[in-house]
Formats: C-alpha cells, structure tokens, sequence
C-alpha cells in the first residue's frame, strides 16, 4: 500500500520505487479509522538522501577541563552524550541509585510505604521520566533538532517506531537497559558516574565566595556532595529536575536569583481502559487496534484546564518526594495492556492566582504546591487515625468523578491500579477551591467533547501536582548561563525550560552545546 501510495505521487509504476521513509504515521478516528502517513520516498536507483546520522562520540579528552553534570535524567545524560561528541569529560553527579537498584526502592514505596527520599518514582539514574512510560511527544524543533535525541534512543534499543510515530513511547519496562546503555557509552568513552551524589553546596574553588566563577579568571567550580565528596569542574550543567526543591533552597540562601513560575495542579483520572476505546473508537475495532488515548482541554474561569500524561493501558505510582506529601503519576509499560486508562486533570496556576503565598516571594508557588500535596496525605492518615485503620501512608485520597462534581463523599470506590490503595474522602474540598471550582464545571464540557467520559466509573485520585516546576532559575537567553554566575548553565524541567524526556534533552544538548561554543569547539 506505502509502495502504490508513492508511486502515484511521484507518477511512475510501483517497480520505478526504491528505497523509502516513514517520516510521521498518526492513528485518524474522525469519523472512521485509518492510519495517516507521510513518507519519503526515492526513485529505484537513486541514492537515498536526507537521512539523519548520529555524529560519532570522542573520547574524553584528559587534558581538558571537565564539566560537572548534576542530575542524571533526560537533560543530564544528552547534555554528556553531547559533550562527547567535543571530547569533553562529563562526570555525572546523580543523588539517588542506578536504575536497577532504584527499582527496588520504588516497590517498597508502592508496596509498604517506606519511602527513600533520594531514590524514588522522581529521583535516580534516568529521573523521573524512566518510570513514568517515557512519553515522547514532543514534536517541536524550535529548540532543537529532535532526531538527535529519537536517534540516540534507538541507538541504545527503543524501537525504531518512535522516529515516526505522532505519539511515541517507549515503555516503563524497556526504559531501564536503555538508561543503562546510555551511562555504559558515558562511562566507556572517558566519563565519570557518582550515584548517591546529592549536591548540596555549588561555590567556586577560588574567588569570591558565593559567587560563580568570574570572567578570566580560571576559577574552577566545585560541587559539594552530602557524604563529603567533592567534585571539580570548569562548567556546571544543572539538570536537577522538577522535585529537588532543596536546590531552589540552596540558591535562595546564596542571595542567587530564582523566580516564580506557573505549574498545573489537579488529580489523576482513572477509567477503564474498554470504555476509553468504546469512546474513541466508537465501538469498533477495539482488541485490533492500540489502546485509544485521548487529549483534553478547555478554558474555566480564565485558566486552562487539561488532561497530562495520559497513560492508556496504565498504571498509577506513588511519586512523593517527602514524608508527608502524597503524589500521584502515571506510567505504562510497552504493551500499554493494563485494563485502566489514567490521566492527570489538572488546572493551571500563576503566582498572582495565590496572594495569600505572596509572603513567601519566589517560592509562593512552590509552598501552594507542597500544601496540596500535605493536604491530601493528611487527609488520609488523620482519617484512619480516628478509624483505627492501618495501610500505606502514601493511599491517595480518591471520589468518584460524578460525585466530586456533586459535591458528595463517595459511599464505595471503583478498583484502582494504585498500589498503595484509596481512601475515599472528599476531594473537591481537600484541592485548593481554585482548582478544584474549575476542575468541577470542566469534567461537562470534557464530556461534550467525549461522551461517556464524565461517569461513575471513573475514578479521581490526587494529587498530581509534578506536572513542572514551580520556581526558574533565570538564564541568559544566549549564553544560557544562569544570571551572575558564569559558567553555571541551568537547563531542563528543574530550571524550568522543558517539560518532558525530549524537551529536556534538547535542553541538556543546548546547554552542552553552549559550553563547546565558549571552548570554541564549535561555530
């Protein structure tokens, strides 16, 4: 079919085509289902051009000054990988466990509650994102060029698909030997991996305390880690992540600039994945065709309101950072085979949306955030205290959709892909009104868009609040460089720059890149 396609587009017989590409394949249910391609196609004979190629690493240069990389996510690790293209040394600081090891944190918190607060659902090697399906929708090259990092992926073992498909993932059971691939290359070439590396001093080896390093100068930064270790290095890449608010901290008492930003605060919706198809699919073809996603948004009271993440064929995790905060996510392993859909429904929040946090400045929103989150574990444990129940900490407070819109306590639950159980509590009062107000008249126009959507079988569970950072840590736009301290280059969802694996990653790469120009490695 692809073969007869081109050849009526290039006006010559399916026997005239050679060689051709899958450039971006979309699944098309308006009104019926087929699958939309666009192809590259050559005539037979003609050599095939326009196909990207990785640029070859290089080993790391001893010679050279070294680059410190903190935080071993997506923007991490393909800021190192770009700094190998240059031959430069990155020595990755990671603060949790390798992926491997960090699962057997992860089943602990999911299975008995027993959090570790460096190794978790957000934090260890591969950062969030590793556990959490590895979505890659990110499909602008405004910041970059994405193939490099699709490329990469595929280099280290994600199926080719993910270079065409127009909602590409990889899988949370696939995502571990690909995070493994990626730090053996680093390692292999001449970098360096520290786990358990929590930084918690960035300052400059000579200088002015508190200060980064000057222009000319040839002071070298230093990263100051929990256990004692100390690491060196001309540059800092800061790829920390949207949980590790005790950086925020640590620039705060340094007098060096943050700011507050907007994130999107809501629940995790959860339904049965065989209603999600029915509705998308509109009764046909379910069990043949892929789990049906769906996409939401809408405008309540002048601020959005949409659907994140969402993980068909999913799972929800547990992804507290702290002891007395619940979080939810969503994840789904390669064959999204799981029978709930889930999404995150959330609603966007500016630092002017809360005035009565105005006290804490930069971190006005931060502290909003951390409320919610110590609202619904409170809500939780104090319930069972005064029952007498026991259970995991971290049980999410949950409410039927049709009931939170009514404003009533749900008498019974649905089952729910969330390990460490429900608890069914009202949650249009536990958000904060903001939220929730506009999350209630939201789920009708939802299901004007979808019918069938808003149901009693769908289940809200909260709270989903890492949907990005509350706080930036400010940067020239062309240098990259945080404002005051050269040489320290913020970048990735922690910074505030991306939001998601791709986005992330073209982020760490620019950052990379930035350094190789002012080495003038690169034009």
């Amino acid at each position: 079919m692809i073969i007869s396609a081109a050849a009526a587009a290039m006006h010559v017989p399916c026997s005239s085509v050679g060689e051709y590409d899958i450039l971006r394949r979309s699944l098309d249910a308006r009104g019926g289902i087929r699958y939309r391609y666009l192809i590259r196609a050559f005539k037979a004979g003609e050599p095939a051009t326009g196909r990207y190629a990785l640029p070859p690493y290089r080993h790391a240069d001893s010679s050279s000054p070294a680059v410190i990389v903190i935080g071993a996510g997506p923007a991490g690790m393909f800021a190192a990988l770009r700094l190998l293209r240059y031959g430069i040394k990155p020595v990755m600081l990671e603060r949790g466990k390798d992926v491997h090891k960090r699962k057997f944190d992860i089943g602990a918190l999911s299975a008995k509650g027993i959090l570790n607060p460096e190794s978790n659902f957000c934090f260890g090697e591969g950062g969030a994102g590793t556990f959490s399906d590895g979505k890659l929708f990110t499909r602008s090259s405004k910041r970059g060029d994405i193939r490099e990092v699709l490329a990469q992926l595929v280099n280290f073992g994600a199926d080719p698909s993910i270079m065409y498909e127009a909602h590409p993932h990889i899988g949370s059971d696939r995502l571990p030997s690909i995070v493994e691939k990626i730090r053996n290359t680093i390692t292999g070439f001449g970098g360096e991996y520290h786990f358990g590396a929590k930084v918690i001093d960035l300052r400059p080896s000579g200088g002015r305390p508190g200060h980064g390093r000057q222009e000319g100068n040839g002071t070298e930064w230093e990263a100051e880690c929990s256990d004692g270790r100390v690491f060196r290095g001309s540059d800092v890449i800061l790829a920390t992540g949207h949980s590790a608010r005790d950086i925020y901290e640590m620039f705060d008492r340094k007098g060096w600039k943050l700011e507050a930003k907007g994130f999107a605060l809501g629940v995790r919706a959860e339904h049965p994945q065989a209603l999600i198809d029915k509705i998308q699919y509109k009764g046909k073809f379910e069990g043949i065709l892929p789990p049906a996603e769906y996409s939401l948004v809408t405008q309540i009271d002048g601020r959005g309101v949409f659907s994140f993440c969402m993980c068909p064929g999913g799972l929800l995790v547990p992804s507290s950072t702290g002891e007395n905060e619940t979080v939810l996510n969503g994840m789904s392993n390669s064959k999204r085979n799981s029978q709930w859909a889930n999404s995150g429904i959330v609603v966007s929040v500016n630092p002017e949306d809360v005035p009565e946090y105005g006290k804490y400045g930069v971190f006005s929103v931060l502290e909003f955030q951390k409320a919610a989150e110590q609202a619904a574990f409170t809500a939780v444990n104090r319930m069972r205290a005064a029952t007498g129940k026991t259970g995991n900490p971290f049980a999410a407070p949950a409410q039927r959709m049709t009931d939170f819109v009514k404003g009533i306590t749900s008498s019974s639950l649905p089952s729910s892909s969330y390990k460490p159980g429900t608890v069914s509590l009202p949650l249009h009062e536990i958000l904060p009104a903001i939220v929730s107000s506009r999350m209630r008249k939201a789920f009708s126009e939802f299901d004007r868009k979808m019918h069938g959507f808003f149901t009693r079988e769908a289940l809200l569970l909260g709270v989903e609040s890492r949907t990005s950072s509350p706080v930036r840590i400010p940067r020239d736009p062309s240098t990259l460089q945080h404002a005051g301290n050269e040489g320290l280059y913020p970048c990735g969802e922690g910074a505030g720059y991306s939001g998601g694996i791709v986005s992330s990653a073209i982020d760490g790469i620019r950052a990379a890149q930035a350094i190789a120009e002012k080495r003038g490695l690169e034009k």
